[in-house]
């Protein structure tokens, strides 16, 4: 049975993760469907339609913006979107007047994140003015426009939803030596994304459905399907400075209550938040939030600070855990 799992974090949206060893045989049986599971199970977001004020189809045009309609879905397309909540569906509207370049990264709001934000979307001479609506959803796989005609309004124009997150998911299998042994085997799985989501997330999830899929048989054959967890290559040494208890923080009163009513329990918890969603934290004043964040920045959480895929992972799993 594998016993190592190892994590290379190549960049932002990139990553290898390597498991070993495998009997002769048995890492393609694993390899091949959960390289499909990763292509075609993981969650993005996409636009599923807009609507344009003066343009009624897909091959109208808008007086002052260079670009043809079609042009301009073609681009909204390309537009890699995320709902900063938990919100399966969010409109945004948008509205832009006179001389500008617009590029993707305009769109940003506090509902959406844009996660290519230098991508063109359209340019406007100074006598144009141009308004929008967009209907962006949570997602999996390819779902063309015809099939979303029931969920649009109907004076809007429906997009194709590219929802996939994940761009390229490859593996390789090489052999490894155990114990002068030369007939045991190596997975290495090549995975990148679009930044929605990150490699490893994206790999974490398609175990999960994995996992779902085959515990059917659990519940009607004498099968165990759980087996001893898989020794890691790292310990949990890199996750203790997130694990220490709010009331630990020194907060006044006020913000341990409030944090404590919500179910906040570790600084970790805090760090995972962004801003936005701390500020949703119920009953949290305005002197208490600023009193969190000088907290989180005196640990070196300030609002700059991002957590690697690996460790986000991993924290989520262990504070679940912890709490259970």
């Amino acid at each position: 049975m594998p016993t190592e799992v190892e994590v290379n974090e190549v960049s932002e949206n990139r990553a290898e993760i390597i498991a070993y060893p495998f009997e002769s045989g048995y890492a393609v049986t694993l390899a091949h469907p959960l390289r499909r599971l990763i292509l075609s199970s993981s969650i993005g977001y996409a636009p599923i339609s807009v609507k344009i004020e003066g343009a009624t189809h897909e091959f109208d045009n808008i007086r002052g913006m260079h670009e043809d309609v079609a042009v301009f879905i073609i681009n909204l397309k390309n537009i890699h979107f995320k709902i900063k909540d938990e919100s399966e569906r969010v409109e945004v509207s948008y509205s832009f007047t006179g001389h500008k370049d617009i590029i993707a990264e305009d769109l940003n709001n506090d509902k959406i994140e844009v996660v290519n934000g230098d991508l063109h979307l359209a340019t406007l001479n100074e006598d144009a003015e141009l308004n929008f609506t967009v209907v962006i959803t949570k997602g999996i796989g390819y779902v063309p426009s015809e099939d979303l005609a029931d969920e649009v309004e109907s004076d809007t124009i429906p997009l194709d939803a590219f929802f996939t997150p994940v761009r390229k998911a490859n593996y390789k299998i090489e052999p490894v030596l155990v114990e002068d042994n030369p007939n045991y085997e190596k997975i290495t799985f090549d995975i990148m994304t679009n930044s929605q989501i990150g490699p490893v997330e994206a790999f974490t999830n398609a175990l999960e459905t994995m996992n779902k899929q085959l515990s059917v048989f659990g519940g009607v054959l004498d099968v165990d399907i759980n087996t001893t967890p898989v020794k890691r290559s790292s310990d949990d040494s890199e996750l203790k400075p997130f694990l220490q208890t709010v009331d630990a923080l020194g907060l006044s009163a006020r913000s341990f209550n409030s944090l404590d009513r919500s179910g906040i329990k570790y600084l970790g918890e805090l760090v995972l938040m962004s801003e936005s969603e701390i500020k949703t934290i119920k009953n949290l004043g305005k002197k208490s939030l600023d009193e969190i964040n000088e907290c989180l920045s005196e640990h070196g959480y300030d609002a700059e600070f991002e957590l690697s895929d690996t460790i986000r992972v991993n924290l989520i799993k262990k504070i679940e855990k912890l709490k259970q």
